[in-house]
């Protein structure tokens, strides 16, 4: 085994290992429908190594964030997500061209979604996400919200077993991103880790990509949740797949 391997399933055992629980604040472990289209994303960069979360379009590419990806050294994909992990190697990484690095802090624009094509087909279980053709979004809409990341934030043992739980939308309403918050006000959102994860529409499409949160105070998650919305990406998502399938 070399040492990039060995760094990767170590960062996917720790999580593995870590109590069934993601997502800050009161969630439940993920139903079928949603545990059967969503994997787990292993970063190796500068000797550190990291995970997110991501979505299946089909047994050999999957969308996450682009952060997840960016300035790795090493990728790979774990669809092992109950049992012993099973890495499978990324051959081929397409970020957005309008992705910007720490948009947050540099307050830019910014597409924060990626496409990953696999050396090697998911396990057979794993159903390719639908994803949802709504442009549009309005306050108050509900979604739920998959993902491996915290449930206690600061807490690295408290995450890795995909967790689900219900967010609704929120302003600023935008044409390209989701801000979304917990309608119990319990708390409840992503954390480190759930970036890249699927936040799907009632009717079970995906229509959404996490790619950030915030807290109260100093806090980071908890209070809202960021993600990318599908449709207006559609046209760059089809052409890389139309791309790779040739």
């Amino acid at each position: 085994m070399n040492r990039r391997s060995a760094v990767l399933i170590l960062a996917a055992s720790a999580a593995l290992g870590a109590p069934a629980q993601a997502l800050v604040g009161p969630s439940q472990p993920a139903d079928a429908h949603i545990a059967a289209q969503t994997v787990m994303v292993l970063k190796q960069s500068r000797q550190a190594a990291a995970f997110c979360t991501g979505v299946a379009l089909s047994r050999t590419v999957v969308l996450t964030a682009a952060h997840c990806v960016d300035g790795a050294s090493a990728l790979a994909v774990n669809d092992g997500a109950y049992g012993r992990p099973r890495l499978i190697d990324v051959s081929t990484v397409e970020v957005h061209p309008e992705f910007v690095r720490d948009a947050a802090r540099k307050r830019a624009r910014s597409i924060d979604l990626a496409l990953v094509r696999l050396k090697e087909p998911l396990r057979a279980a794993i159903t390719p996400a639908r994803l949802s053709g709504e442009s549009r979004v309005a306050t108050g809409q509900e979604f739920t919200i998959a993902g491996f990341g915290l449930t206690r934030e600061g807490d690295e043992q408290s995450a890795g077993h995909l967790r689900m739980g219900a967010l609704t939308a929120r302003a600023p309403l935008s044409n390209i991103l989701l801000w979304a918050s917990d309608p119990r006000q319990q708390g409840f959102g992503a954390c480190t880790g759930d970036s890249g994860g699927p936040i799907f529409a009632r009717d079970g499409a995906v229509i959404a990509i996490t790619t950030w949160s915030t807290g109260e105070g100093k806090r980071t998650c908890g209070a809202i949740t960021q993600a990318a919305l599908i449709q207006p990406q559609r046209g760059w998502i089809d052409g890389v797949l139309a791309k790779w399938s040739r």
